[in-house]
């Protein structure tokens, strides 16, 4: 036997829990003998010795131990995994593992989870803030279900539905000379101090900002470079340089800061949905759902 069966897996913490043979087979409601060669195939196929049996009774080894709580992990999981399969089945509950980058909070994430939950209460949705790079590498290990993310192209194996597209502006500190423009060229930031993200957290982003510097004629002075879209907002508030961000962080409520459109045509900065085709998890195409009713109406909103 190469393999460790949840049959097994139940016997043996039943007989940790109750230590003795007699009554860990009545509560399994099995008769001993099938209790006894269950055990001794599990300390075969781990190659260790579980249980101490005297005529006193039966004890845990260390190696025992060691495997009663990983025991007591995989069956709860194992339960959790036929529970959320049988009420996704049979009527829309279970959970969904969600990526997200931090700008998806100003698109209509918290929103759409929220009319999901009304929806469908019994409905858990985990959520894991990461950057588009490594959703990505957790949509291939199987870690999420569903990422949102910025503008990348969907390696083989991945599908991407786009779901926000939308300008990139200026954002300075309120009391910047340039604050009471109504448009600003990208050129009159030449002589500023960029705020950016870490290239190797967005290269995306990182590229688009640095082309646009670039077409209007200068290498951007990049003073920081960090991870979440509330640094960038944070130190420009706090008078450490400028940057070039998607409109929609506007909504973020931040004071001291100054949001102005670009007056020249830049490319879009967009939020997309990436996930794996097969098996397509039920949940998705609901909570995409209501996503893109939110971004809808945030979108007349601003008409």
């Amino acid at each position: 036997m190469s393999h460790l069966e949840t049959r097994q897996l139940q016997y043996f913490v039943v007989l940790a829990e109750e230590l003795h043979f007699s009554r860990a087979a009545k509560r399994l409601c099995i008769s001993q003998p099938p209790l006894s060669i269950a055990i001794k195939q599990l300390e075969s196929t781990l190659d260790a010795q579980l249980f101490e049996r005297n005529s006193r009774g039966v004890r845990l080894t260390h190696a025992g131990q060691h495997l009663l709580l990983q025991a007591r992990d995989i069956l709860e999981r194992t339960r959790r995994a036929a529970m959320d399969t049988r009420a996704v089945a049979h009527g829309m509950a279970g959970s969904l593992r969600l990526g997200f980058v931090g700008s998806s909070m100003y698109r209509g994430l918290p929103q759409a989870l929220e009319l999901m939950r009304a929806q469908y209460p019994d409905v858990r949705v985990d959520l894991h803030e990461l950057n588009s790079i490594d959703q990505i590498a957790a949509l291939q290990s199987g870690k999420i279900d569903l990422g949102l993310m910025h503008t990348i192209a969907p390696p083989v194996g991945l599908i991407a539905q786009a779901l926000v597209s939308e300008p990139f502006v200026a954002c300075i500190p309120a009391g910047h000379p340039l604050a009471g423009e109504a448009k600003i060229a990208i050129a009159q930031l030449a002589n500023e101090r960029l705020i950016l993200f870490s290239e190797a957290v967005s290269p995306d982003y990182f590229r688009v900002i640095r082309n646009m510097c670039q077409k209007a004629g200068f290498d951007p002075e990049l003073r920081h470079e960090v991870r979440h879209w509330l640094s960038v907002l944070s130190l420009v508030g706090a008078g450490q340089g400028v940057s070039i961000v998607p409109a929609c962080l506007q909504r973020a409520g931040m004071q001291g800061l100054a949001f102005k459109a670009i007056a020249e045509k830049t490319p879009s900065s967009v939020l997309q949905a990436m996930w794996q085709p097969l098996p397509a998890h039920p949940l998705i195409p609901i909570l995409l759902g209501h996503l893109q009713a939110v971004v809808k109406k945030q979108l007349r909103a601003t008409v």
